[in-house]
């Protein structure tokens, strides 16, 4: 029993690594796409709690993400600052997200507000169940600046799928995250 168990952790480690390095070559082939030209990219690492609400408690998990925005592209219209954002995350359990979406940004000082809306692709892993393969995000962060071109930031998300699925329990998340202007 002890060589099974031993076994299973490291399928589960090996299958994670795999999903860790597709997923950090995704990234790595979006912003390498970006035009010579472009050389002002935010990039945002996170860490937090996947399905922070979760009754049961056999869905919370761990989150590890990565999110990229190019500030060049903000766009000022009669609602604010706006910009486009992909990133994804890799949960414990092997679930991944990868959306791609618009986020806003009011500021006062060096205090951030960034509401984000993104559509985006989710597989379960061995995780929860959203109902399907697209599900919606919806974020309010607060960063803060800390440094000239870096900010650390909290911020809480709702991802569901609208009914449009075959169940839709949806999922609340927190996370902390460290930005990086280059």
């Amino acid at each position: 029993m002890k060589h099974i168990f031993t076994y299973e952790i490291l399928k589960l480690f090996l299958t994670m690594k795999f999903k860790i390095v597709i997923y950090l070559a995704l990234i790595s082939f979006i912003l390498s796409n970006a035009s010579a030209e472009e050389t002002n990219n935010d990039l945002s690492f996170y860490a937090g709690t996947f399905d922070l609400i979760d009754k049961e408690g056999d869905d919370q998990t761990t989150l590890f993400g990565v999110e990229h925005k190019n500030p060049d592209l903000f766009r000022n219209t009669i609602l604010g600052k706006f910009s486009p954002i992909s990133g994804g995350f890799l949960t414990g359990k092997n679930s991944v997200y990868f959306y791609t979406g618009i986020e806003g940004q009011y500021g006062i000082g060096p205090l951030k507000i960034l509401p984000s809306f993104s559509p985006g692709y989710y597989e379960k892993g061995s995780g929860k169940d959203l109902g399907s393969a697209l599900e919606f995000k919806s974020e309010i962060k607060v960063g803060l600046d800390i440094f000239e071109n870096t900010k650390i930031g909290y911020s809480y998300s709702h991802i569901s799928n609208n009914d449009w699925g075959d169940t839709n329990p949806g999922t609340d998340n927190q996370q902390i995250s460290f930005s990086k202007n280059f």
